[in-house]
């Protein structure tokens, strides 16, 4: 224990949040009974685990780290080299993989600059490559642009042509591709979505890629837990490099990683496209954090969560077909539904807004065909949030039950607007008693669950009101 006092500058560094910044403190709590309160069904959101986020709030963030265990730009990082050397050790365990074989860099800071970080390691400026097209599910880093604009990095820097989804089966157009890149040559292929409700077939993008020379590259940054799980397709049989988030279904904190086959000096271009190329020191606290994590993907518990997040998906889209919705692809064989609103004249954007008054979280998402990605054509929706909560198929029947309920309410405010336009939308709202009595409804409901990371008990005193 230190014998000397702590100076008044330095008063404030061992006071508790809600004693130190209650404005701050305050919120997080509401933003907690949002949580557990409603019903979260973001495809790329979870709940991750208390002691997730013991260590994502660790003394760890003090320490800066530039460069990998064994040869760092700073000192003292003895113990943080031993704290990545096991983050990446579990990482290959995670998916099964041969050290031999495989290398990974658990470094980069979210699946964005990951992604970024393994073009910059596969190819040079303005190299072509080719993904899958936003509306069709894709993902912006995967080379989005429209015509009038080059939206993401990764096609200000790089030339790219998408792919798409077959425009009646929503299925990918694996023939379409072949065809495309015979006159495009890409000098990489990225597989992988966001809003993509199938499997992916490995075998055919490989057979594209091999044509050209080109690497293949899988972003697993949504089914990542479902591919530990061994519950979907194995992208590491036939890819170079993949890619993931890890904090969708792989249930970790905010972060992401990059897996690179051990041939063609990847090791190296890829830790060198991280740091120095891409970013500074990287963040040991959530580090650690996703080491945690990964050692409960591992487990036996693990599995059996992954396979109740693809049977509550199917309940799910299956009681939505049943109230005569229309899904694409007219199903799903992972973690999300994408539910086409076209047919009903309705627009994501408001059955989102319905939702949110209701305390069902969902987001507004492009359907292929679409247009104005302000105003999409669709909703999508994800199982692995409430499946961490403990929600089995039939708690997702009645999920199923709030969702068209609101659906119906949107129906019926959007004719009372009179208009197309959302700010008329949201006046209508006003003073409904429907959405008043499903908000009551979905409350009572959601808060009869457990809750992970944090205990409910303590958060009595709020109401959704406050």
């Amino acid at each position: 224990m230190s014998s000397r006092e702590v100076d008044s500058w330095n008063s404030s560094l061992n006071t508790s949040l809600q004693d130190e910044d209650k404005e701050i403190y305050d919120l997080i709590q509401k933003e907690k009974y949002r949580q557990f309160s409603g019903l979260e069904l973001i495809a790329s959101e979870n709940f991750t685990s208390l002691a997730v986020m013991e260590a994502n709030g660790s003394p760890l963030t003090n320490k800066y780290s530039e460069g990998l265990p064994g040869a760092r730009y700073y000192g003292g990082n003895e113990y943080i080299d031993q704290v990545e050397n096991l983050c990446r050790q579990r990482a290959l365990q995670a998916y099964h993989l041969n050290p031999e074989e495989w290398g990974v860099n658990v470094q980069s800071y979210s699946g964005s600059t990951a992604n970024f970080s393994a073009l910059t390691a596969l190819i040079q400026p303005h190299d072509r490559l080719m993904g899958l097209d936003l509306p069709s599910g894709g993902h912006l880093t995967h080379g989005w642009q429209t015509s009038k604009k080059k939206i993401s990095s990764s096609s200000i820097y790089f030339e790219s042509m998408p792919y798409r989804v077959n425009s009646e089966t929503g299925i990918i157009d694996y023939d379409r591709l072949e065809e495309n890149a015979s006159l495009f040559r890409p000098k990489l292929i990225i597989c992988g979505a966001s809003a993509y409700t199938r499997d992916w077939e490995y075998a055919k993008l490989r057979k594209i890629a091999d044509q050209h020379g080109a690497y293949l590259m899988a972003d697993i940054a949504h089914i990542g837990g479902l591919v530990a799980g061994q519950e979907a397709n194995n992208p590491f049989e036939l890819c170079d490099v993949v890619t993931t988030t890890t904090h969708k279904t792989l249930r970790g904190p905010r972060a992401g990683l990059i897996f690179f086959r051990k041939k063609d000096d990847l090791e190296n271009r890829v830790n060198n496209a991280v740091f120095p190329s891409c970013q500074g020191g990287p963040h040991n606290n959530t580090i650690a954090a996703v080491a945690v994590a990964l050692k409960q993907v591992a487990s036996p518990e693990f599995k059996q969560y992954a396979k109740q997040v693809r049977v509550n998906a199917k309940a799910l889209g299956e009681a939505l077909v049943g109230y005569g919705y229309k899904l694409v692809t007219g199903g799903t064989d992972n973690h999300l539904v994408l539910w086409d609103l076209r047919p009903l004249k309705l627009t994501g954007s408001k059955v989102e807004k319905i939702c949110d008054m209701v305390n069902i979280t969902v987001n507004k998402n492009s359907i292929h065909g679409d247009v104005n990605m302000l105003a999409p054509g669709g909703v999508r929706i994800g199982t692995p949030a409430l499946t961490s909560r403990s929600f089995k198929e039939q708690d997702f029947v009645k999920v199923a039950e709030y969702l068209h309920r609101a659906v119906q309410i949107a129906l019926s405010v959007q004719e009372k607007a009179g208009s197309k336009m959302m700010k008329d939308f949201v006046i209508a709202c006003q003073d409904n008693e429907d959405i008043a009595n499903l908000k009551k409804e979905v409350e009572t409901f959601a808060t009869s669950f457990p809750m992970p990371g944090f205990d409910p008990s303590n958060l009595t005193n709020l109401t959704s009101s406050e």
